[in-house]
């Protein structure tokens, strides 16, 4: 079943003095369905008019080169810096991201005011002539932007062959039919809320392809002293997200990770207990570290900075090196 992107609540009128609200995006339709969503929610809760609530979209740094793997291009807020350049500037009120591409150090005088309930985290195999990645041929072609799925998929398979493979949900899907690749992989939570869950051939189990830190869930970025747009965004936040993201980018911040860097993980909760587990991986997936820690909810940020020290401590010196 697709969960909600936002729930319906009545906010306080004391809280909000807003006349407009502008949310920035990029312009896929997924990045579109999730910016909709949070306009929807807020014309039903902060009292706005429909024509009041504006999605701006906005091209960045990932959506303009499509011709390069993402890690040629430097790793870090290619899908997030010139939507926060708008919030900055003060031509945007709220960025609306995919959390996974947030990085984990934010520009002076943003912030993030929380994120929407978390969809599935997993990812799905695509392919129109393999049910799974064991069905697929010697030697078979699977198609990703992500060095983290690239590894994972060399982790699984080693004889297989694994290209860059850019562009939207709706263009990588085109790509396969026409068979430029045997194999594609896509995140879950998007062919959910595209309403397109139908596509996935198979669906991976965290054990066996762990998911991106972040993976499924939605990011609100706004000013940091914006109290009245922080305040319009507050009910719709899920507090049990934020806590599971608080430990899967504190443990990201301190590996450093970015796309150069193949990096897995997921935070689950369980009542006042809190499980992260991590994977680091050399881009062939020749080699792999993977730790399990534990503790309470409200240990989420120093769980990820012990499991990220662990990791990195475990992987030594000549581990994370430049591979591009």
């Amino acid at each position: 079943m697709v969960r909600p992107f936002f729930s319906a609540v009545a906010l306080d009128e004391r809280f909000v003095q807003l006349e407009r609200i502008r949310i920035g995006t990029r312009g896929s339709p997924l990045a579109l369905a999730q910016a909709h969503a949070v306009r929807d929610g807020l014309v039903a809760s902060a009292g706005l008019e429909a024509d009041a609530v504006e999605v701006v979209v906005i091209k960045t740094t990932g959506d303009k080169v499509l011709d390069r793997p993402l890690a040629e291009l430097g790793g870090k807020g290619l899908f997030t810096k010139e939507i926060e350049d708008g919030l900055l500037d003060g031509s945007l009120d709220v960025a609306v991201h995919s959390a996974k591409d947030v990085p984990t150090v934010l520009p002076d005088g943003l912030v993030l005011a929380g994120y929407l309930p978390r969809e599935d985290v997993r990812d799905a195999f695509i392919s129109l002539t393999a049910k799974s990645f064991d069905d697929l041929p010697e030697g078979g072609v699977v198609g990703t932007a992500s060095l983290r799925r690239g590894a994972l998929v060399k982790r699984l398979r080693p004889d297989l062959k694994v290209v860059n493979f850019r562009g939207n949900v709706q263009s990588r899907l085109r790509k396969l039919e026409e068979g430029v690749v045997d194999a594609t992989l896509l995140a879950m939570a998007g062919l959910n809320r595209l309403g397109r869950p139908d596509v996935a051939t198979a669906v991976l189990e965290i054990d066996r392809f762990p998911p991106a830190l972040g993976q499924g869930a939605i990011a609100l970025e706004i000013r940091a002293d914006d109290a009245a747009t922080k305040a319009a965004l507050a009910p719709h936040l899920d507090k049990a997200t934020g806590i599971a993201l608080a430990a899967e980018r504190s443990f990201l911040a301190t590996l450093d990770g970015s796309c150069r860097t193949p990096i897995a993980g997921h935070a689950t909760l369980d009542g006042d207990r809190l499980s992260l587990h991590g994977l680091i991986a050399t881009p062939d997936g020749a080699r792999v570290e993977e730790q399990t820690l534990d503790g309470t909810l409200a240990e989420a940020d120093s769980i990820g900075r012990a499991l990220g020290a662990a990791l990195k401590e475990r992987g030594g010196p000549d581990f994370f090196v430049d591979w591009v």
